[in-house]
Parts: C-alpha cells; structure tokens; sequence
C-alpha cells in the first residue's frame, strides 16, 4: 500500500463507508476521503478537524509540523481562533465523492470547529443560524422547544439567548441579520413574534394563526432585548440590511416593522 494511501493520524485507508441504498446484504460501499496538505501529508477530513484546536493555533501540519499557512504571518497571538490574519488560508487537495477539489481553503472549517470545541454551548446557537439562513421554521420551533426542556448536563444556551445569539465567526450577525439577507420573510416574521416587542396586529393574519397553534407565545415586553437593535460588527441592525436590499422589504421598510423599538 502507498504511503499516501493511509491517513497519518489513524493510519486506516484515506476511505469512507456510505449507507447502501440497494439493501442490507449488498457488499459495503466506500467512497474517496483524501485531504492532502501541501506538505504532501494525507488526512480523512475529520481526522483534520478532530485536530482544529491545535492546528487554528499553530498553524502547522498535526502529522510533520510543516507550516500551512499560503502566507509569512503565522499564528494569531491575541486571539487563538476567532481572529486569524487577513489573507492567511489553508490551501488543500481535497478528493471526495464529488471529486477533487484543488485549492480548498480549510481554515474556515478549522476556525470554527476550534471555537466550537473551546465553546460548545455554542453549537446549538451555530444550527439555529443555519435554519435562519435556510429558511427551517419547523427546525427552528423544534430546537428552540428541545433547549427549553433539556435539563441537566452540559450547559446551554437558554432559548431567549439563542434567538439573541451573534456570531462572532459570521461578523457578529444575529439569525434575523442572516435571515433578512436570505429572503426568508417566515424567519423573520417567527423572530418578530418571539424575540420584538411589535404589536400582535402587526402581523399577517395567517402568521398569528399559525403562531398561535403551535403554541408560540409573545415575549414579556419588560424584561428582554428587542432583537431588531442587535448589531453586527459594522454597526448594523437588521434594519440597516434590509435597506441595503431595498425590493424584498420595502414593504417590511415603510410600515417600520424592522424599526427597533417600535411597537
């Protein structure tokens, strides 16, 4: 077997098992899982990452301690992982079941896992994110309901500093930046309800219809942060985007249903 056949971490075959559609006593199925450094040393791709918090510090391959960074400024000295120096990536050969990807940057995907790792509680803030962006209002009930009846075990954030949760690896925006800038009128409406002080007639009538039969309930209006004033690291309120968008919210814009502090 050749030597970049095997991951240097595990030493397993650079390989991955994939459920086969065609039955349970079809032969098993594997598919391509090379990440090649440009020190020449091979990974899985979640051998790489299991290593995230090591390698966004240093900067350098886990298996021969080689340099990765494309450029001369090696590691961040004040922040570990959160704040990398401009220009600085992470360039790699990444053969998988797409194909091959030349070029791949992996520093983002090592940078967040690093400050998952370091901040776990954090993970479930990073999902909700996701179905902003997405448009996931089923997920995100879902989710925001599972937070609310975990009990015990590792902490988590509670579901008003979910909703409220800013990023600090996407500018610091919040899920109604990330939904506002997507499109999703749903999210935005759904945050609306449960995160902003807006008046109940404010919303559509099929809204407060659906809102209303899942059980979703308006926030005590004297003890929580609006979520419209959150801003990101630019000093924008989700307001602000929408009017970089114009068409979408205009309509949103004029009646100043994204106004902070507007009732």
């Amino acid at each position: 077997m050749a030597a970049t056949s095997i991951c240097t971490i595990c030493e397993d075959p650079l390989v991955v098992e994939v459920e086969d559609e065609e039955g349970e006593n079809a032969s098993p199925q594997t598919v391509p899982d090379d990440l090649e450094l440009g020190c020449g040393c091979h990974f899985h791709w979640q051998c790489l990452l299991d290593q995230s918090a090591d390698v966004a510090i240093s900067l350098k391959c886990p298996s021969c301690q080689s340099p990765m960074a494309e450029n001369s400024a090696g590691p961040s000295a004040t922040n570990s992982f959160l704040r990398t120096t401009s220009g600085v990536s992470i360039l790699t050969r990444y053969t998988n079941e797409g194909g091959i990807q030349e070029g791949l940057d992996i520093l983002p995907a090592i940078t967040e896992e690093a400050y998952l790792e370091a901040n776990p509680q954090a993970r479930p803030a990073r999902a909700f994110h996701v179905m902003c962006g997405e448009g996931d209002v089923d997920g995100i009930v879902d989710l925001l309901r599972d937070i609310d009846r975990d009990g015990g075990g590792e902490p988590v954030l509670s579901p008003a500093q979910l909703i409220r949760y800013q990023d600090p690896l996407a500018d610091m925006k919040s899920g109604l930046h990330l939904a506002i800038e997507q499109g999703r009128e749903e999210v935005v409406w759904l945050l609306l309800w449960i995160a902003s002080p807006l008046r109940t007639d404010a919303f559509p009538g099929p809204l407060r219809e659906i809102a209303q039969a899942m059980d979703l309930q308006r926030p005590d209006t004297s003890s929580f942060d609006d979520i419209r004033a959150l801003k990101d690291d630019r000093g924008r309120a989700a307001e602000a985007i929408a009017a970089e968008l114009e068409g979408p919210w205009a309509a949103l814009l004029q009646a100043n249903v994204l106004y902070p502090g507007s009732s």
